[in-house]
């Protein structure tokens, strides 16, 4: 017999919760979305016309309110509400999804991961880019030895937005965890802990460019892991020529891959997971190279097919977890490893040091 579906609560409905949460949590075997929270006319109007089924709150109170009724709250509200909403919901007894960052310190990520070990909850966070195509196919290069030992590793989540969007993400207001460093800087940090470990040493650069910004939006972060390899990772919104996602360095060969994971653009596009026979997956053009002693634009290396990405996976193991068949795929206490990493950047940055966790 197929188990009763477990009954999400997601608060927020925004990009992540519109584009990332809401579709992949319905396409999660075992899932179901029962509640989205919401208190703008349009959104809740949104939500009921692509999940006809679900019921909407106004408020995450009226959410509690109905403990009982739900199995998991998923958190894809704005940054400076993650710690407040995630805590009621642990106190309420519910298992929780928070959407990166978990918190705006590493402190305060420890102190929700206690309260959860407390409480005997899941706690997990969204860090969904861990399932990024390209990232996958760095793992399995780095697991099978294509590369030798990893020397330096780059990373680079690059836009060109000269033009101001506005929001609460460019925000100047510290109470906001707005500007990049906290944004993409939340992915392009948990990537580099996940393939290299720890860190000992972090240096960052960090620049506000556009004219009106308040937030940064253009930031270098070097780390020095205490596996010897040196990460270089840049996040930036005023990037004219985009350079490439990722490049490897190792002693055998090197890895040079160009362009974004495609499941974003599909899910904001409207597709979902499940629906689309070949989700995740890249056409053969845009395949990174692995070789050595040539520009892969020059025509260097050897095109390695690239895996599919697989951002389903993580609900699904989030499942998984909360029947006790598997791991939370992504714990607090990871998420609060990369905001020490976060805040030693800022630091960095801010006092033109070298920072040493």
């Amino acid at each position: 017999m197929t188990a009763t579906p477990l009954r999400v609560g997601l608060i927020g409905y925004g990009l992540a919760g519109s584009v990332f949460h809401a579709p992949l949590i319905a396409a999660t075997e075992g899932l179901a979305l029962d509640t989205v929270v919401t208190s703008q006319p349009e959104r809740q109007q949104q939500a009921r016309a692509e999940f006809p089924d679900v019921r909407i709150a106004a408020t995450a109170e009226e959410l509690f309110g109905r403990a009982d009724d739900l199995d998991l709250i998923v958190v894809a509200s704005p940054n400076k509400t993650h710690v407040p909403l995630a805590t009621a919901a642990l106190k309420a007894g519910l298992p929780v999804v928070v959407d990166k960052p978990v918190a705006g310190t590493a402190a305060e990520a420890r102190e929700l991961a206690a309260l959860a070990e407390e409480r005997g909850l899941l706690l997990s966070v969204f860090q969904n880019r861990r399932w990024d195509n390209d990232f996958l196919t760095i793992r399995r290069l780095l697991a099978d030895g294509e590369l030798g030992d990893a020397w330096r590793f780059e990373s680079r989540f690059e836009r060109w937005r000269p033009q101001l969007k506005g929001g609460w993400r460019e925000s100047g207001d510290p109470a906001e965890i707005g500007g990049l460093l906290y944004d993409l800087g939340s992915h392009v940090v948990d990537q580099a802990l996940v393939l290299f470990g720890p860190v000992t040493e972090v240096y960052a650069e960090s620049d506000v460019r556009r004219p009106g910004a308040q937030a940064d939006d253009d930031t270098f972060i070097a780390l020095t892991h205490a596996s010897g390899v040196r990460s270089h990772l840049y996040v930036s919104a005023t990037t004219a020529q985009l350079g490439p996602r990722f490049r490897v360095l190792g002693s055998r060969a090197g890895f040079v891959k160009y362009g974004l994971d495609p499941q974003e653009a599909a899910l904001r596009e409207g597709s979902r997971p499940g629906t689309t026979p070949d989700w995740g997956a890249e056409d053969e053009s845009l395949w990174g190279r692995v070789g050595s002693g040539e520009s892969p634009l020059t025509g260097g290396g050897t095109p390695v097919p690239t895996l599919p990405g697989d951002y389903p996976a993580y609900y699904a193991a989030v499942a998984a977890a909360l029947r006790g068949d598997g791991p939370n795929p992504v714990t607090a206490l990871e998420a609060a490893a990369a905001l020490d990493v976060l805040e030693a950047a800022r630091r960095s940055a801010r006092d033109k040091v070298t920072v040493t966790l």
